[in-house]
């Protein structure tokens, strides 16, 4: 049985639908994570080089296994146009089991 700390929902925002696509579909196909879901437009509000910034934005969110993070990482950075993405990485804490192996199966490489 899968234990819950070996998963994680990743984070992580883009400034176009057609970017969140990519950052997505990439990370996908290349294992990096099970799945991804794309929200937006949403509104961002943020302090960047000393100004408070008002952005529409995608989030993607990736349900990934504890693993293959540092390689989402690492992609999400190569692929991103933004010098500074977000990128958080919240653990799954509890789920169905057949999910979680699924999730597993999905992000071997």
């Amino acid at each position: 049985m899968p234990r819950d700390d070996d998963y994680l929902a990743v984070l992580t925002t883009t400034d176009t639908e057609d970017r969140a696509r990519e950052l997505a579909a990439t990370a996908v196909d290349e294992r990096l994570a099970a799945c991804a879901q794309i929200d937006g437009p949403i509104r961002s509000l943020y302090r960047w080089d000393g100004k408070v910034q008002d952005d529409q934005e995608w989030r993607v969110l990736y349900k990934t296994s504890t693993d293959r993070y540092p390689e989402l990482e690492a992609h999400i950075k190569s692929v991103h146009t933004y010098d500074t993405p977000e990128i958080i990485a919240v653990p799954i804490t509890e789920g169905s089991g057949e999910y979680l192996s699924w999730l597993r199966a999905e992000t071997r490489p």
